[in-house]
């Protein structure tokens, strides 16, 4: 609960407390990540970390295309930027899709996550191999989709 005061991400309403977007995948990032702790950073402007709430079943229907950092952190708050990741969230028809890959590393696969995960290469775009540090990647998928759909 302590990062969720920190990041002053909570709905205001003491009648109505409901973890916003941002907290939802801060925590998924958290328990995927483990040991690392995560802050959502907004890449576009029309993100707002309180732009859909968990609690409205349509929320999926008033969702647009989030891209943003999740920048990772020690737990003793040091930053390790080499471990930040893009988050892209985004409708195709009536599916959600997101796409994770790390930040500024192009030369890294992305992974894709509809129905499935896919991993791609970074640069090329076609199909490969997860890598070895690929697992917790395709845990936070899977877990945001599940939060999510």
């Amino acid at each position: 609960m302590q990062l969720f005061i920190v990041l002053g991400l909570l709905d205001q309403s003491i009648d109505d407390l409901k973890p916003s977007l941002a907290v939802l995948i801060c925590s998924a990032a958290d328990v995927c990540r483990k040991p690392l702790i995560h802050a959502l950073v907004p890449v576009d402007q029309q993100f707002s970390a309180d732009q859909a709430s968990t609690s409205n079943p349509d929320s999926l229907e008033t969702m647009i295309d989030v891209r943003a950092r999740l920048e990772s952190r020690e737990p003793d708050g040091s930053r390790c930027s080499e471990q930040d990741l893009e988050l892209e969230i985004y409708q195709s028809g009536d599916d959600l899709n997101l796409m994770l890959s790390w930040w500024n590393q192009e030369e890294r696969p992305m992974l894709w996550h509809g129905h499935h995960p896919v991993w791609m290469d970074g640069e090329t775009g076609k199909r490969c191999s997860a890598p070895a540090d690929g697992a917790p990647l395709e845990a936070l998928a899977r877990r945001l989709r599940a939060l999510l759909v």
